[in-house]
């Protein structure tokens, strides 16, 4: 059955759209590089060539933990999410916040704890939030697992260098978000795959209701909501949407019910909040 729904799905994505490219979409950069001018590829190790020690057993757990985090993770999770659901295709896709080349700029000062925050603080904040679970403690097999698979996948990227791919590109929306219009468009090209309640399938996974992201993930936030579904969304369609359409369906999600934060006041004490934090 699931092999029948896969075909299915992928049958109905071909005709729906043409593939989507894995490459950054060059509508402007996200960072401009720090290497003495020296251009930083997009160019992550394959996963054929993880060394066959304690090491890659170790960067091995970690893979499997991002793409199938409700079952190596169980423990840390409290929704249905898997980390590779934002971070796709295993944290690969330049256009998804790819993990590649982040250990190299961690640690880094976070406006939104204002501290400085290592690798694995960042990754236990997406545990908390985008995962609605709680973190992994600091001996945590499994968060070193994880750490030391994007430690792997960084491998090359010097250390404090901007990565033109990192995080989403930002799209702008040229008039007031519609909501209104953003369920209709999720009607018509989301529906299929995340249901038409949201509440997700077989296919895909929830995008509000008690088991998707909470109120403090990133993706609660329009903007970031926005520019992850102008890139990806529909799978494998990325690109094809207008950016007004993105805007509209990211207004529409994030305006649906989800899980609180109990420490969401405690953000950004310093200031800092974006305009669309959602609290």
């Amino acid at each position: 059955m699931m092999w029948l729904l896969s075909t299915i799905l992928g049958m109905a994505m071909l005709v729906s759209c043409s593939v989507e490219t894995a490459q950054v979409k060059t509508e402007g950069p996200r960072g401009a590089d720090q290497t003495g001018g020296a251009r930083i590829e997009f160019a992550p190790p394959s996963l054929e060539t993880i060394p066959g020690s304690q090491l890659g057993e170790q960067i091995r757990l970690g893979y499997e933990i991002v793409v199938n985090t409700q079952e190596y993770g169980r423990p840390y999770v409290g929704n249905r999410l898997n980390c590779t659901n934002c971070h796709l295709d295993g944290g690969l896709n330049p256009n998804a916040a790819s993990f590649v080349g982040l250990a190299s700029v961690y640690p880094e000062y976070r406006a939104r704890n204002a501290r400085i925050n290592t690798l694995a603080d960042r990754v236990n904040e997406c545990f908390e939030r985008s995962l609605n679970g709680r973190s992994l403690p600091p001996d945590s097999s499994k968060l070193q697992a994880i750490v030391a698979y994007i430690t792997w996948l960084s491998q090359g990227v010097p250390q404090g260098a901007t990565l033109p791919w990192r995080g989403l590109q930002h799209i702008d929306s040229r008039r007031p978000f519609n909501p209104a219009n953003g369920k209709k468009v999720f009607a018509n090209k989301c529906a299929f795959c995340h249901g038409s309640d949201g509440l997700g399938t077989m296919a895909a996974p929830p995008v509000w209701g008690p088991q998707s992201y909470n109120v403090a993930a990133g993706m609660a936030r329009v903007t970031v909501a926005a520019a992850f579904i102008k890139s990806n969304m529909p799978r494998t369609c990325g690109w094809t949407l207008s950016d007004d359409d993105a805007y509209d369906i990211a207004a529409y999600v994030d305006s649906q019910p989800r899980p609180d934060f109990a420490d969401k006041m405690r953000d950004w004490p310093k200031g800092g909040k974006p305009a669309d934090a959602p609290y």
